[in-house]
């Protein structure tokens, strides 16, 4: 079956379906693009940023602000830029930048599960117009007749929009479910770096600290 006798038997509801197929390849591809990047570069700036702020926060410093494109990199930076916290401003300083940076994890979450809830619902509504459509044109006297022949048909075509639309839900819920996976990833990650960041902090602090009271 061809593209345009796909979308004659699945009828009206193919259009939207094809709409919410295309809006999610482009999500999907977006997200995929996102998470490469932070997968791929994150856990070398963690690691030079810690070996840095150990011995020269100003390096550190530096190379947060060269990846401030990456949400862990914009979390430091929130309390790093701090003028000289103490150890609880610094810890509210990461715990409320990484809150703001949970929307640009979760980015499109919405939209994906819309499209895999309104999906199925799409075809099936297709399938129900097409039967619909079927039996009105079957008269009574008819049913053993060549009429017959043609209602059956009718109505392996309506089928067509309920398998489309599981298709597009389908397809979407696996990225979606991926994606999901890595957010839940990120968001352990972040405490993990952070709680790390936090206590190079209290350590550089309190050597300050005991360092001006013996002054």
């Amino acid at each position: 079956m061809g593209i345009s006798n796909l979308f004659a038997a699945g009828g009206v509801v193919m259009w939207p379906l094809l709409g919410f197929s295309i809006v999610a390849i482009a999500l999907i591809a977006e997200r995929l693009i996102f998470w490469f990047r932070i997968n791929k570069r994150q856990p070398r700036v963690v690691r030079d940023a810690m070996s840095y702020y150990r011995h020269d926060p100003d390096t550190a410093l530096k190379k947060l602000k060269q990846n401030a494109d990456l949400p862990i990199a914009r979390i430091f930076l929130a309390a790093l830029e701090l003028e000289q916290p103490t150890p609880e401003e610094f810890r509210l300083a990461l715990e409320s930048e990484a809150q703001a940076e949970i929307p640009v994890l979760k980015r499109f979450n919405t939209v994906f599960e819309t499209i895999i809830s309104l999906a199925p619902l799409l075809g099936l509504l297709g399938t129900v117009l097409g039967l619909i459509y079927s039996f009105a044109s079957l008269r009574l006297g008819d049913v053993g007749g060549g009429q017959a022949g043609g209602v059956t048909s009718g109505i392996s075509e309506a089928l067509v929009s309920t398998a489309s639309g599981l298709i597009v839900a389908i397809f979407t819920l696996l990225f979606s479910n991926a994606f999901r996976g890595f957010y839940i990833r990120q968001i352990a990650l972040i405490q993990e770096y952070g709680g790390q960041l936090e206590l190079l902090y209290r350590r550089y602090y309190e050597k300050g600290s005991r360092y001006a009271s013996t002054r």
